[in-house]
């Protein structure tokens, strides 16, 4: 991971009340995150694993596209630019994004800053949640650039 995130993921199982077993990935802060809820328990959830509700962004991911392709302005003269990145996007339990960076950066600086700022106007996410409850998240979002366009993935 990103170096001034100053994060390291830790994995671990954890029995609930029914019985099974999850496998989590739960961060550990290095440094101070203002706004987050707990942080001794910020995760990373797996897709498919029971009791887990990934937080969600206010709008579809299709919409988060077309909004990163019309205001990231980089590509107006690279219509033919070829890269590819990630976007570590912090949420708490109330759904307030409380830090947004870029997890592995593109070629160029000016074009992380502008996808960062379109991730960081989206407004408040629904929180995720682990069996029930509201938790902290780390969302990771990695994208391809191809012929000047951001794709999702």
């Amino acid at each position: 991971m990103k170096k001034s995130l100053s994060v390291a993921i830790t994995f671990l199982f954890v029995f609930n009340l029914s019985g099974y077993a999850q496998m989590l990935a739960r961060m550990e802060v290095k440094d101070k995150i203002i706004g987050i809820c707990d942080e001794k328990n910020v995760y990373v959830f797996f897709p498919m694993q029971k009791g887990e509700i990934e937080a969600v962004p206010p709008i579809s991911k299709k919409k988060i596209q077309e909004k990163l392709n019309s205001e990231v302005t980089f590509f107006k003269d690279s219509i033919n630019y070829q890269d590819k990145g990630m976007v570590d996007v912090i949420t708490n339990c109330k759904g307030e994004v409380v830090r947004c960076e870029t997890d592995t950066k593109t070629k160029h600086p000016e074009l992380d800053r502008q996808i960062l700022l379109v991730f960081n106007n989206l407004g408040s996410w629904k929180p995720a949640k682990l069996n029930g409850e509201k938790v902290d998240m780390l969302n990771l979002l990695s994208f391809d650039i191809i012929d000047g366009k951001i794709i999702l993935n």
